[in-house]
């Protein structure tokens, strides 16, 4: 599997270690030619302005939402969610409108108020899932057609698919449970994984990713 990690801002490189990790082959994408011939495309968490106006300024925002359009794997985590949106609470950044949620920006407050979380996960077994949430957003309107794969204990959503489309507001990419890596490999046509397959080793990186 061909696994692109849009690389113009924010933590690309923890995802692409990840999926190197379990086996997928990771291509960091910086401009739109770097699409071609991918399976799926992960739009990482990061400055979700800053995200926005590097995707404008390299010309990847019609391309990534003709991909997500077209029935590609697409997955978006924290500023990456943001992006995916129908719309946010927010004027700026100007989402891509390709997943029907309603999404606030800095749900949770600053940097600070970061915490993590234990989380049931449709999809991923029984065993919960230790999540990262940084600077997060939240969902805060879902479409009839989008599936709530998991939420917070206040109800609200935090992962959500609609289709061939993900989105997370948390950041499995800093933790060493690659369970929500491989299920999206496996949204993008790839073969089933081992549900009792071992944690990888991955850095957990806080505190440097300037997140939305």
């Amino acid at each position: 599997m061909n696994i692109g990690v849009l690389a113009v801002q924010g933590d690309f490189a923890e995802h692409c270690h990840v999926l190197r990790s379990i086996g997928a082959n990771a291509s960091e994408v910086r401009l739109p030619e770097h699409l071609q011939g991918l399976d799926g495309l992960i739009i990482p968490g990061g400055e979700s302005t800053t995200l926005s106006r590097l995707m404008s300024l390299y010309n990847l925002r019609e391309p990534v939402a003709d991909m997500a359009s077209s029935g590609k794997a697409v997955w978006g985590t924290c500023a990456g969610m943001i992006m995916l949106a129908a719309e946010i609470t927010e004027e700026d950044p100007v989402p891509l409108a390709v997943m029907d949620v309603g999404v606030r920006r800095n749900a949770f407050g600053r940097q600070v108020d970061s915490f993590e979380q234990d989380l049931e996960i449709k999809g991923l077994g029984s065993d919960p899932y230790h999540a990262i949430f940084i600077r997060a957003p939240v969902i805060i309107r879902v479409g009839e057609d989008v599936d709530v794969l998991s939420a917070l204990p206040d109800g609200r959503p935090v992962a959500v698919r609609e289709g061939n489309l993900l989105a997370t507001a948390f950041h499995p990419e800093l933790t060493a449970d690659a369970r929500i890596h491989r299920y999206f490999v496996e949204m993008a046509g790839g073969p089933a994984f081992d549900d009792n397959a071992p944690l990888i080793e991955t850095p957990r990186v806080r505190g440097r990713l300037a997140q939305e």
